[in-house]
């Protein structure tokens, strides 16, 4: 079989100085496109049959090598000439080199169990300091009547008529690029490759039946809202047998009314009355690890931030906090006495344009409390 002339850094989208797991990823991703038993494309074969010879000159060294030098003509020169490709063996091949089967058609290949989706909701502070909190969770278990195979206790289970019990069903096509071998899952055993003649009267032949289970969630500290917890092994039950799916729990965290996260900082608001503002007071403020007393001197003003190092949400599965700013708020009364209102009267009467003037560095000091 003639090699194609295009260039295969081009075929796989990949520069030059591709390393090797670039290369793989490229293959990877244009394969699962142009498979045959995945693309409807008319032009599908012939573009999966392009990548794939680009993939086997490049993923190898030697010819890598001959190709940089030499181009196409060194490849034949040296010998080289692209194989038949077995859309199925392929399959298999992807699978030593990627660790799973890339197209879903493993034959005879046990399919793993579907994941199972569960959800738990948890305070802010209980993100802060870390939590364990029990996940109910429905999950499809290994039939007990009739131990996971699907046949009623005592029949027999044959091998399937339409594949002989390989699981698989070929079709072998010839064109002008040579053959192909396209394979797909028996529909009649879903690839199992054997079938019963009597389901089980317990799971009706599934092999599986739904139970309800609770798992104990171990939440870890600075955990953010959406985040998810993967439970290896704990999901739906493998056909005949096979490896368990996991559970991935997401983990939402309710809205705390005192608080406003942003990454591993918190934000929260204190109010002051203006008498206390001009005055200086010490008031209790809420934070993450619970109430304490912060003093604000004379002159507070509206819009200045009190920082507190460390006060913040911790690292997730790292080290140190955030911090926690605390923005000042100056109450104005909207309610006034005419006792109330004299009194502020004579105040205004005997306020200067010194009794307002501004601190020296005051903005600076709040645009270093920003920082």
């Amino acid at each position: 079989m003639a090699t194609t002339g295009r260039d295969y850094y081009e075929l796989l989208g990949v520069s030059r100085g591709a390393d090797e797991q670039e290369i793989k990823r490229a293959f990877r991703r244009l394969a699962r496109e142009l498979h045959p038993d995945v693309s409807e494309a008319p032009d599908a074969e012939e573009r999966f049959r392009e990548v794939a010879e680009a993939y086997q000159v490049l993923s190898n060294s030697e010819t890598r090598e001959l190709y940089d030098r030499y181009g196409h003509e060194g490849l034949r020169g040296g010998g080289f000439s692209p194989g038949t490709f077995d859309f199925g063996n392929l399959s298999d091949i992807f699978s030593a080199f990627f660790g799973d089967d890339l197209f879903g058609v493993g034959g005879r290949r046990r399919a793993r169990g579907a994941d199972v989706a569960a959800e738990v909701e948890i305070e802010l502070v209980e993100a802060a300091t870390g939590v364990q909190r029990e996940v109910p969770y429905q999950v499809a278990v290994p039939c007990g009547r009739c131990g996971g195979d699907g046949a009623e206790p005592g029949t027999p289970i044959s091998a399937c008529p339409s594949c002989g019990g390989s699981g698989r069903l070929q079709q072998v096509s010839r064109s002008v690029f040579g053959e192909f071998v396209r394979t797909q899952t028996c529909p009649r055993c879903n690839g199992a490759g054997r079938v019963v003649e009597t389901a089980c009267s317990e799971c009706e032949g599934a092999g599986r039946v739904l139970e309800e289970r609770t798992l104990d969630v171990t939440i870890p500290p600075g955990i953010h809202d959406g985040q998810q917890i993967r439970l290896s092994g704990e999901g739906h039950a493998g056909a005949r047998g096979a490896q368990a799916g996991d559970v991935y729990v997401r983990v939402r965290v309710k809205p705390d009314p005192r608080f406003v996260r942003e990454g591993n900082d918190v934000f929260s608001t204190v109010d002051l009355t203006i008498a206390q503002a001009a005055m200086g007071a010490t008031i209790a403020t809420d934070t993450i690890d619970g109430s304490i007393e912060l003093e604000f001197g004379p002159g507070t003003q509206p819009g200045e931030i009190r920082l507190l190092r460390g006060r913040g949400m911790p690292v997730l599965q790292g080290f140190g906090r955030g911090d926690h700013r605390v923005l000042v708020n100056v109450v104005v009364p909207r309610r006034l006495t005419d006792e109330q209102r004299r009194l502020l009267e004579e105040f205004d009467r005997l306020s200067t344009d010194d009794t307002y003037a501004a601190d020296e560095g005051f903005f600076q000091k709040l645009k270093s409390a920003f920082r």
